[in-house]
């Protein structure tokens, strides 16, 4: 027998509940007993239920209610909403709980070794569902896709505060020369600036060629050197093997040094020490980089000085 439909109040997900239990107990009673609820307030739910779409969903009798045609239509369907919410609500907890998701990272250092290929490796272990982009580049380009928010975070040197993001210094690492194996300062443990003063240096025309071009400058003005500096169209896996062929020096970070290259031997560079920073948008509201930013932090040790008592790139 078809209801009339008396008020528009929107179907809830209790009035789902309420039907499917009744449905699958045959009684009122017995769905409000395992839902917790009295019978009287079961039979108004599904009263309303009823009002809401149109039609009765159930024949009640003496013993219980059994479905009517239109019931047994809906109950399908009424199955389908729950299951979906609930598959929903588990998507939502688990990327709440950076179970799942994704973060997009800016990198200005190799991840062959040292504090970032740890922290990546950690918080994959712990949260193997979130996937994980790494995307070179320099400061200003890592800082502007921060702030648009299609960066989670960069990490890069110095300790410059960045407008419009927070920061913190995480980690230093030592820097090296590159030189060929057959070089003469191949045979010292460490080398100074005054080593260095009238070697040619290559660097990178991408990241981080254009700051070691100006740290090289910098340091070797100190010395009164106007330093030759050679700039190659090519990455850092190719920069490093024109060291071998002689074609002139470059720099690396210490996570750099584990990649090993035939005719390059690495040395490192008295006093000097970068110190990295991770940048982010207060904004973010990324469950998943939360994770990640608060197990970057815990992993964090007091950054390392130089004897000089000056970092490789000023703040």
């Amino acid at each position: 027998m078809q209801r009339m439909v008396k008020h528009s109040k929107s179907i809830e997900l209790r009035h789902l509940r309420y039907f499917v239990a009744a449905a699958e107990y045959g009684s009122f009673r017995k769905a409000g007993a395992a839902l917790g609820r009295s019978q009287s307030a079961i039979s108004r739910c599904i009263a309303d239920l009823e009002d809401q779409i149109g039609a009765s969903l159930f024949h009640r009798h003496t013993w219980g209610v059994s479905q009517t045609y239109a019931g047994q239509r809906f109950l399908t369907r009424a199955r389908q909403v729950i299951r979906t919410v609930g598959d929903g609500a588990q998507d939502v907890a688990s990327a709440g709980q950076a179970e799942v998701g994704r973060i997009r990272l800016g990198i200005y250092s190799s991840i062959a070794s040292g504090f970032l290929a740890e922290l990546l490796a950690r918080y994959g272990r712990r949260h193997s569902g979130v996937r994980i982009e790494v995307v070179d580049g320099n400061p200003a380009e890592h800082v502007a896709a921060i702030r648009q928010l299609s960066l989670d975070a960069a990490f890069i040197t110095g300790t410059r505060d960045w407008p419009d993001c927070e920061r913190v210094l995480l980690w230093s690492e030592r820097v090296f020369v590159v030189l060929p194996d057959h070089h003469t300062l191949a045979n010292r443990e460490e080398v100074v600036w005054g080593d260095l003063a009238d070697e040619t240096f290559i660097v990178s025309e991408t990241a981080p060629g254009q700051e070691i071009y100006d740290h090289l400058v910098r340091r070797l003005a100190d010395l009164s050197r106007h330093p030759e500096i050679q700039v190659q169209y090519v990455g850092r896996d190719n920069l490093v093997p024109l060291v071998a062929l002689g074609r002139g020096l470059t720099l690396v970070s210490e996570a750099m040094t584990v990649a090993q290259f035939p005719g390059v031997v690495y040395r490192p560079v008295l006093g000097e020490i970068l110190p990295f920073s991770a940048v982010w948008s207060a904004s973010n509201d990324n469950p998943a980089f939360r994770r990640f930013l608060s197990l970057a932090k815990a992993m964090a040790v007091k950054p390392v000085t130089s004897e000089t008592g000056r970092s490789a790139v000023p703040s």
